[in-house]
């Protein structure tokens, strides 16, 4: 018998389609997984587990009478709650928004359902997606389903957290500087950014937004070359039969290209591995010795198969912050401030203060970024030298990636921190970060664990369009140290310890 709580996705899919269980079966199993972890890692934001039994049990009807299964039928997943899923909260985290739900599913969460994936919930997020530790003033803070003492990462955190209690299958995120990456790498999942335009974007804000959720005199439209919707999931079996389902144009994302995917079973023998285990990037910080340990680690593996594995340079990304938040500033969405106030007029020193006294309306981390837009040293002419030096690196990244090679590097500098303590490194998010500038395509892979039990992963980079190689690298390193391992999130190894809320 299948083991629902520890298999990959096709092959649950599979067991439905074969006879050996059910849908019905399959959902309810992961929603008791859901509701045992849950109130230990708080990773959902809402459920619609009642609904999420009414498909499955319509799945089971069709194959009782013979009916043709999608090659995902009955598989139950969970979506970040940034992308729309009908009926669902559409909160962004904000309490400004509390009352949003999404009128109809973002594209990845209709071919999703179309494959006959069961959605069961939606889960938690940083406010408006911006920090790498989940928390907000509606959900309050996730946790780690490996030490509940630390944060699971963001800004798909709470995919992550619950994808790594296996308490869903696979999780649909996004990524604009990490989001998908940091918390695969914080739980010891995997997690896939794709290649930028590979999935359209249609139902995520700050791109799209369905109908009565958009902000008022917000377009629904806008160009974003940095932003990808991915998947994190169980195993790296998983990513490209699911990339599949979801990749190509759906007619209303001008972001989205038809990009052809190539096949994940590849000859590693004299194909070229380049090594970054220390790489150099102003403000973030340096890599622990665990990290890097992660990362010759997985050079190793790819040694045992015949690559042709070499140690890069490590400070050709030493001002990926600086061209990171150029980057941003070229898309033009409107200021945060803007965004998060009912009425455009947000006063953020006002804001400070409160949060100071107690009764904050809005988290620390949005309110800095908020800060962070408001200071001087904006201008054209700085815009468009860091636009340049963003080009210039893509031109150096794909000379190196040429011919199917790929990239190692961390994901972050150190395994998943404390909570509260990413306060710290606040700019350590650039390792992924950088990435997004690429507008490459990027696979996170467990690789081993620290002396405390927490995952220590690495990041897979190819050049634009091959996200076949990079889920192909994560299938074998899966299989040189075992891949993710379930997480059951326990308060009573520290005792006194209570999962933590937002504050």
């Amino acid at each position: 018998m299948i083991d629902p709580l520890r298999a990959a996705a096709f092959e649950l899919a599979r067991s439905v389609r074969e006879g050996t269980t059910t849908a019905r079966a399959l959902v309810d199993q992961l929603i008791a997984r859901a509701l045992i972890v849950n109130p230990r890692i708080n990773a959902i934001a809402e459920e619609r587990f009642g609904a999420a039994r009414e498909e499955a049990d319509l799945c089971d009807a069709r194959a009782r009478r013979g009916e043709p299964l999608g090659p995902l039928a009955g598989v139950p997943f969970t979506v970040k709650e940034m992308i729309d899923c009908a009926g669902m909260p559409s909160t962004y985290g904000c309490s400004t928004r509390s009352e949003r739900r999404a009128g109809s599913d973002a594209t990845i969460v209709r071919r999703l359902r179309a494959a006959g994936a069961i959605p069961i919930a939606s889960t938690n997020i940083p406010e408006w997606g911006l920090w790498y530790e989940t928390a907000n003033l509606i959900y309050g803070r996730t946790s780690n389903p490996y030490d509940v003492r630390c944060t699971c990462g963001g800004s798909t955190g709470g995919e992550a957290a619950l994808v790594a209690s296996g308490a869903s299958a696979f999780g649909v995120g996004s990524d604009i500087g990490g989001s998908i990456r940091i918390p695969s790498a914080f739980c010891g999942v995997f997690g896939h950014k794709p290649s930028a335009g590979l999935i359209p974007l249609t139902g995520h804000y700050p791109v799209f937004e369905n109908g009565a959720s958009a902000p008022a005199g917000m377009p629904q439209v806008r160009v974003n070359p940095w932003l990808t919707v991915g998947i994190i999931a169980r195993s790296a079996r998983d990513l490209l039969p699911l990339l599949r389902i979801v990749a190509g144009p759906d007619g209303v994302d001008p972001n989205a290209s038809a990009i052809t995917l190539g096949d994940d079973q590849i000859n590693w023998e004299g194909r070229r591995v380049w090594v970054m285990d220390n790489p150099r990037i102003r403000l973030a910080g340096a890599p622990t010795s665990t990290v890097i340990g992660g990362i010759r680690r997985a050079g190793d593996a790819f040694t045992k198969r015949g690559a042709d594995v070499r140690a890069l340079h490590s400070d050709m990304f030493r001002n990926a912050v600086v061209m990171w938040f150029k980057a941003l500033e070229s898309v033009g969405d409107a200021k945060l401030a803007v965004l998060m106030s009912p009425d455009g007029k947000l006063s953020v020193m006002r804001e400070l203060m409160r949060y100071a006294l107690g009764s904050p309306r809005y988290t620390f981390p949005a309110l800095v970024f908020c800060l962070l837009e408001q200071l001087p040293g904006r201008s054209q002419d700085r815009l468009a030298r860091a636009l340049e030096q963003i080009t210039a690196l893509q031109r150096e990244i794909d000379s190196l990636l040429a011919d199917g090679a790929v990239l190692i590097m961390p994901p972050h500098p150190r395994p998943a921190p404390r909570h509260r303590r990413a306060m710290l490194h606040p700019f350590a998010f650039a390792y992924t970060g950088v990435v997004n500038l690429l507008r490459m395509p990027a696979t996170v892979a467990p690789v081993a664990r620290d002396s405390h039990g927490l995952p220590i992963a690495v990041q897979v980079i190819a050049a634009f369009g091959n996200d076949h190689l990079t889920c192909a690298a994560a299938r074998l390193l899966e299989d040189a140290s075992g891949g993710w391992a379930l997480a059951t999130p326990d308060l009573r190894s520290h005792r006194g310890t209570e999962v933590p809320q937002c504050h």
